[in-house]
């Protein structure tokens, strides 16, 4: 009787890990792709190192990222440059405290992302094109569709 009473521990504690692990693998399936809906970012998962989220919206691969600027508070934005988005390069690595744009070169800063707009920075997503709670961001499959164009050529050339 006390084996079967510690196959069955064992047993009911595979099945949680399991649940557990398809319970986060499909979330992280969901904030992958807004092909299928909103793209929702957790607030617990962003910190001064950017997260990068793939997206894929009427067959237009995307990417946002989500950052904690300086203030505290997480600024969003597309991965492609409002400048060079059509080079194929016009987009972001994260360097310190700084975006770099992997065509031109420009620099920029955390603390800038959607507080500046129009030239070469990450498109912002700004307060108005999102929905934020204390547990995250929601982003729109319709907001996100909106930016298919600026996506056209991105990363085509970046090898």
């Amino acid at each position: 009787m006390g084996i079967e009473c510690k196959l069955g521990r064992k047993a009911v504690a595979f099945i949680a890990i399991a649940a557990a692990v398809a319970w986060i693998a499909a979330g992280a399936a969901f904030r992958a792709t807004a092909s299928d809906g909103d793209l929702f970012i957790p607030a617990g998962e962003i910190t001064e190192k950017a997260t990068f989220f793939p997206v894929t919206v009427e067959g237009v691969n995307m990417e946002i990222f989500a950052v904690r600027a300086p203030d505290g508070t997480i600024r969003t934005a597309f991965n492609t440059c409002q400048i060079c988005f059509d080079s194929g390069r016009g987009y972001y690595k994260q360097d310190g405290d700084a975006f770099v744009c992997q065509n031109c070169g420009n620099r920029f800063r955390t603390s800038q992302i959607e507080l500046v707009k129009g030239g070469c920075n990450p498109v912002p997503i700004m307060p108005g094109d999102k929905i934020a709670d204390e547990n995250g961001i929601t982003i729109t499959k319709e907001y996100l569709a909106k930016a298919k164009s600026i996506f056209a050529n991105w990363k085509a050339r970046a090898n």
